[in-house]
């Protein structure tokens, strides 16, 4: 018969199994320091040996990381996702930018689609909350604020679709997008028009999720990546544009 006597299971084993759920969820993030190791051990209701296995082992394999005796940190696994000379290679070709924008119009509507049909009230609450404070930041004309709750925004959304695999790579795209290897996303905000513009297209797929509309929240999604990528065509032909206005200035005076 194909039966094993059960074992029972080490209480550092039942940590790592917490730890890495709140990994695999996305509930702990990149970067995050967890609670000491006394209090971590008093959350858990085990004892502090116990903690120090299941950490050892997390360390062993990636997925924390200590800083100097500062504590214990979840690695930074979105920097794995794309080697170095990858995201060079990005950075450097218009294509990939483009690129870029569809891929995410195409999860992001998904994930929008996903969010209307599979998100919690709180996962709504959450999203609206945070749309309100890119209204209020929009009032205080703060670009650099606006262009942080845009980020949180989208990925709010991802983590309300409830699909750990999107949700993972949807992290990694706005890793790239917030080291500006694709675009500035405060550039964008800089422009009155265009943050009117933006934030009607983000009040638009609130309302949407609000209302459980996943038609409606998957078409605001993809018109809103839409007006994205029609604004870096606009700014890439400008600046296409400047630099042979600039060569004709130069030439003209030296004639």
């Amino acid at each position: 018969m194909p039966f094993q006597r059960i074992q029972p299971e080490k209480l550092s084993q039942s940590v790592v199994r917490q730890i890495e759920l709140l990994l695999l969820r996305g509930i702990l993030r990149p970067g995050e320091r967890l609670p000491s190791e006394r209090d971590l051990a008093k959350k858990l209701g085990v004892s502090r040996p116990s903690l120090r296995d299941a950490i050892a082992e997390l360390q062993a394999r990636g997925l924390l990381s200590t800083r100097g005796g500062a504590g214990i940190y979840v690695a930074d696994l979105l920097d794995s996702a794309f080697s170095d000379s990858l995201v060079n290679l990005f950075a450097q070709h218009d294509e990939a930018l483009f690129d870029y924008i569809g891929f995410r119009r195409d999860l992001e509507s998904m994930a929008a689609e996903r969010a209307a049909r599979h998100g919690s009230e709180m996962d709504l609450k959450v999203i609206d909350t945070i749309f309100r404070k890119m209204e209020a930041a929009h009032l205080l004309r703060d670009p650099t604020e606006e262009a942080r709750l845009d980020a949180e925004f989208h990925l709010s959304i991802v983590e309300a679709s409830h699909n750990i695999i999107m949700l993972h790579m949807m992290r990694a795209m706005f890793n790239l997008l917030h080291q500006g290897v694709f675009y500035n996303r405060q550039m964008i905000f800089r422009q009155r028009a265009t943050r009117d513009d933006l934030l009607a297209q983000h009040g638009a797929i609130n309302d949407a999720l609000r209302a459980r509309d996943p038609v409606a929240a998957r078409k605001a999604a993809e018109r809103h990546l839409d007006f994205v990528e029609q604004i870096m065509s606009d700014m890439k032909h400008s600046a296409h544009n400047e630099a042979i206005a600039q060569l004709r200035y130069e030439h003209a005076r030296e004639m």
